[in-house]
Order: structure tokens, then sequence, then C-alpha cells
């Protein structure tokens, strides 16, 4: 099978012929046909995230078609429609799995970095990790909701009742978890990089009620922040942003170093918190959730073998809405 392969951090993907994978009790074999490029992707890529298996294949936003079904598979059968996310497999077994943190498993597995992903023509998973996609999306439409969606909404769950939400990094899953909060009735305050007007227009096309520069103070103070640009500088700034009580959420995998701030902006009861990963139970919510939105993604198709085009404008913030692998 056709696919882009990565051999060693900080290197290009290689385009490969590499042998279609074989399927494992539990496991289905899906004909890949869209996959979308997240930044998850380019902190693996660019050896930000420590010990990637490799070679590896990345890519972790995965929608295609089951075309062979392993030992003991029944909740999929031959021609049905799956995607698969970041959260590839758990153990079932430690503290967390026995308490409904099957996200922070410590022996986790993700798909697209300790398991091979969906930058090719086929891949493997455990149909347990897998989801069915609403018919309402072309396959390339429902890709980005696959990673970007689904950190999107656990850090919006994160926010609890928020009215007035700051979105830090208008990018894939911004723009589908403003579409979210918009349609629970918050206003969307969104920043951007310093200058960057075309992201701040296409935010206001979302509904936003504001939307500058990450380096300036929003025109009222906000319940909650979210952060998804991997930007650490912008933690304090958004402590700044939001009023007493408030909480703001780091939703990325990486982030730069945090710089040290007065503890006056953490006072008055305002807390930080990260999102790790995802659980099903995220999946199931917010896959049976975007089509009342309904959720609309705004994407831009590559052929898989421009994956390195793709991941590059990204890297650049060159992308409005998500960057997706199609197969030709």
């Amino acid at each position: 099978m056709r696919s882009m392969v990565l051999h060693s951090p900080g290197q290009s993907l290689n385009e490969t012929e590499w042998p279609q994978p074989k399927t494992d009790v539990g496991q289905v074999l899906v004909r890949v046909s869209a996959c979308a490029v997240c930044r998850t992707d380019l902190h693996v890529v660019d050896g930000e995230l420590a010990n990637p298996k490799l070679p590896l294949i990345p890519g972790h936003e995965i929608v295609g078609r089951v075309v062979k079904t392993g030992e003991g598979v029944a909740r999929f059968k031959v021609g049905d429609r799956v995607g698969i996310p970041w959260l590839g497999w758990t153990c079932g077994e430690c503290r967390y799995c026995g308490t409904g943190r099957e996200n922070l498993c410590d022996r986790a597995r993700f798909t697209g970095y300790t398991l091979d992903g969906g930058y090719a023509e086929f891949t493997v998973a455990d149909e347990r990790f897998c989801f069915p996609i609403p018919d309402r999306y072309t396959d390339a439409e429902a890709a980005p909701l696959l990673c970007a969606g689904l950190i999107g909404y656990r850090s919006l769950l994160k926010t609890g009742d928020a009215r007035t939400l700051a979105i830090y990094g208008f990018g894939a899953a911004a723009h589908i978890v403003a579409q979210v909060a918009r349609h629970q009735g918050r206003s969307v305050f969104a920043f951007t990089r310093p200058g960057d007007v075309a992201a701040q227009r296409f935010a206001k096309t979302l509904g936003v009620v504001w939307a500058g520069d990450s380096n300036v103070a929003p025109p009222e103070e906000l319940d909650a922040a979210v952060i998804f640009a991997p930007a650490g500088e912008l933690v304090p700034q958004a402590l700044r942003a939001v009023a007493r009580g408030g909480i703001v959420v780091c939703g990325g995998i990486h982030m730069s170093d945090i710089p040290s701030f007065p503890y006056e902006l953490l006072w008055q009861e305002r807390s930080v918190c990260s999102v790790a990963n995802l659980t099903r139970r995220d999946g199931q919510g917010f896959l049976a959730l975007a089509p009342r939105v309904p959720i609309r993604t705004e994407i831009e198709s590559f052929p898989l073998r421009d994956a390195n085009v793709a991941m590059g404008r990204l890297r650049t913030g060159h992308l409005q809405g998500a960057a997706v692998l199609v197969m030709e």
C-alpha cells in the first residue's frame, strides 16, 4: 500500500510502498478514504513528543470503510464506515480505566504515535475504539471531527457553564468548538496570531462576538478560556482575561514553557487545567451532537503524497480550518 512514513523525528515523511497491515483479534482492516492533519502530527514529526513508534505512519483523524474483520469483531461488518481517533487502545485494568478515566490509562496506545495511523491507503484498528460516522458528513468533512472536534469538545466541557468564552488559536479545533459553543448559547471571543486578519475574519463568519490579536485584552472580562495554540505565554495572558472564578483550559498535547507570572493572576479562585486525549464517551457524545448543531467543517484537501505540504501549511499558520489528506 502507498503510505507516508516517518523514519526519524525532524525529517520529512517519505512516500513508501508499505506492507498492508493484517488484522489481529478484535481488529478491523480499514481502507482509508480521508485523514485530517492535526497539530499533534506536527509535534510527533518535529520530535516534540518523545518515543514514537519508528518507523511510523502518522495520522489519527481517519475515516474509511471496513474491508476485513478479525476474529471476535462484533460491532462492525465489511462495508461499514468508521472513524478512528487518537486513542487506540487502553488496558481496562489500571486505576484510571477503572474510574472512567481511560484517557489517562497507564498503558494507552495512540493512533499515529505508538500505533500506525492513517497517512496510508489502509490501517488496522481495535473495533472498540472506532466510531460510526454520522451520515450528514462526507469522508473528508468528517475527518477533523475525530480529533479537532473531540479534543475541542472535551476542552469545552471543562469550562462548565461559562457563558462567555475566549478561544486562543483559531485553527481546526477552534473553528469546530466555536460552533458548539454558539449552539449552546455562549458568547465566543476569538484570539489569533497578532495581525492575522484572515483568521479573525473567518472567526466572525462563525458567529463569534469579537475577534482580535492574542496579545490584546478582550473588551470585557470572560468566564473561561480555551487555549489551542501551543504557546505557553498565552496562559498568563488568558488568566488576565478571565474573571474571578474563571478557568483556563490548555487543550493541546504539547505547549512551549509557561513563563512565570504573579500569583495575583491566579488568585480569586481562577484555575488552569490541561486536557489529555479523549474517552470513548467523549466520542459518542460529540458525534451525536455534531449533526444537531449542525457543525460545518472548513477543510482544504490534499492528496496523500502532499502530506509534507499540508503539514508545512499548518506549521506556518497558512490554513483556514483543517487540512485533510484524501486518497486518490
